[in-house]
């Protein structure tokens, strides 16, 4: 008996395959995701990542073919604003729109003409009306393709296209559905009042359900190898929940962080609410939870952009080498690369290197990357502290956390340990984790995460370098504030 966690991540779909007893790893399969790209553009081909679903299936078949198991369950997990329109017949009718893409700021504008921040942030828990969410979007088609919304049978994000194209089952995960700006948290409906206002009617969207469903069969058709003869796929949930669950982040007083593409931070609330939460709040993986998750876009994306720009000789492991050798310098780096971040979602937000001089050098500004990205933590979890939130440390994943010297910088920088799992797949992991659950194997999530999570190392933090880090940090802030009004002063100018 075996388990599969597919993570339909923004940069690689990644597919894992887990012992059913012990949920030990047995095979891991990753694959570039593919855009298009044009200005503030950015699509893809969603039948494309279903090929390359079906393409890891059948990889990790063959592995449990040669492990000597049989598949019980999929479980799927991954991002989740990406859109995917559907016609009459269930095919998409143009290329997915990814989270990614700004092509809805005038549409932001006019729906926050509409809607406060806080008539927002009661309903969905957002704090502000940016690009990513799909009614954005859909608005913005509405405006630009006006026949093809004509022709929209369907409104669906990119997991539930997938667990749909595997099994029939169209469906909305209502952990997915929290990150539309359409889906009331509290009541776990769909939000009346913003469809109406993006021209969305009840019809096109699935119908709700829980987090952590198992929809149905794997579709016999599919045929993807005789050991998942009779394996069924659950809907999973959100990557980030996924994560929280393969870290055992399943109760308050919890704290994860993923930094891979985006930079996450996510804790379950205490229930009932308080109703003086700022946070971003959202939807969690189990019912009638909610999950206070603030997400900063420019995470390792900012370290990647500056690898590839200026150290593309360069593996991120000799970086990591390089960087370790390094002591902190006076330089800054503003890591708003993407605009928007928590906690301020500030649109006009962007990158900046500070404290240049002759002797910097390509590695100094590394570190200065990784230091920015951390000071961006920082600020978030003093936020959640701001909410009420209590923790003692962080339970770290993501690409980053494979990087000593970023975990380090971390732990120095906010002052708590950064506890680092044994698994590092922890969407993937946690996907395993919750089939296991549904097949019964385990009573439940508790059961499931002290019998499976272990952490394998902790980064203590240094005291000597928080205390040399308070200065920084006040710069950080400083500097945060003067590029914006930097920025408006250049906007007046130009006007």
């Amino acid at each position: 008996m075996a388990f599969i966690g597919i993570d339909l991540g923004s940069t690689n779909i990644k597919g894992a395959l887990f012992n059913g007893e012990t949920l030990t790893r047995l095979a891991l399969c990753s694959r570039p995701v593919l855009y298009t790209r044009r200005e503030k553009l950015v699509e893809f081909d969603a039948d494309a990542v279903v090929n390359t679903v079906l393409e890891i299936l059948r990889e990790l078949g063959r592995s449990a073919e040669n492990a000597g198991v049989s598949v019980r369950q999929i479980a799927l997990t991954g991002q989740a604003e990406s859109l995917v329109l559907l016609g009459k017949n269930g095919r998409p009718l143009r290329h997915a729109i990814s989270w990614m893409d700004e092509r809805s700021a005038a549409e932001c504008r006019e729906l926050a003409g509409r809607f406060t921040r806080e008539d927002c942030y009661a309903v969905t828990g957002q704090k502000a009306i940016i690009p990513t969410w799909p009614a954005t979007k859909i608005l913005h088609l509405s405006h630009s393709e006006p026949d093809v919304i004509a022709k929209t049978a369907a409104y669906i994000m990119l997991k539930d296209y997938a667990a749909y194209c595997l099994c029939g089952v169209m469906a909305a995960d209502k952990s997915i559905a929290t990150f539309s700006l359409y889906f009331d948290i509290r009541r776990g409906c769909y939000w009346q009042d913003m469809l109406d206002a993006c021209g969305i009617r009840g019809d096109q969207l699935p119908p709700l359900v829980e987090p952590c469903t198992t929809l149905g069969p794997l579709d016999a058709r599919l045929d993807p190898g005789g050991v998942f003869r009779g394996a069924s796929v659950n809907t999973g949930t959100l990557d980030h929940f996924a994560g929280m669950i393969g870290n055992g982040n399943i109760s308050p007083g919890i704290v994860s962080e993923s930094t891979g593409t985006v930079l996450a931070m996510a804790t379950m609330a205490k229930m009932p609410l308080s109703g003086r939460e700022t946070a971003a709040l959202h939807y969690g993986p189990f019912p009638g939870t909610m999950v206070f998750l603030p997400v900063a876009e420019s995470g390792g994306l900012c370290l990647e952009w500056f690898k590839n720009h200026f150290l593309p000789d360069l593996s991120f492991r000799e970086l990591d080498d390089r960087v370790k050798e390094r002591k902190p310098k006076n330089l800054i780096f503003l890591p708003y690369l993407a605009g928007v971040n928590a906690p301020e979602f500030d649109p006009d937000a962007c990158g900046v290197f500070f404290g240049l001089r002759t002797e910097t050098d390509a590695i100094d500004m590394a570190r200065s990357v990784m230091e920015g990205v951390a000071f961006l933590l920082d600020k978030n979890l003093a936020e959640m502290k701001r909410c009420g939130l209590k923790f003692s440390h962080v339970i770290s994943s993501g690409g980053a956390a494979k990087s000593d010297v970023w975990c380090q910088i971390k732990a120095d920088i906010c002052g708590l340990e950064i506890r680092i799992p044994a698994e590092q797949e922890a969407a993937c992991f946690g996907a395993a984790i919750i089939a296991a659950v549904n097949c019964g194997v385990f009573p439940d999530y508790k059961m499931a995460v002290n019998a499976c999570v272990r952490i394998a190392k902790t980064f203590s933090p240094n005291p000597q370098n928080t205390a040399e880090y308070l200065s920084k940090k006040a710069g950080f802030n400083a500097l945060y504030a003067g590029m914006l009004e930097t920025i408006h002063t250049m906007r007046e100018q130009r006007v």
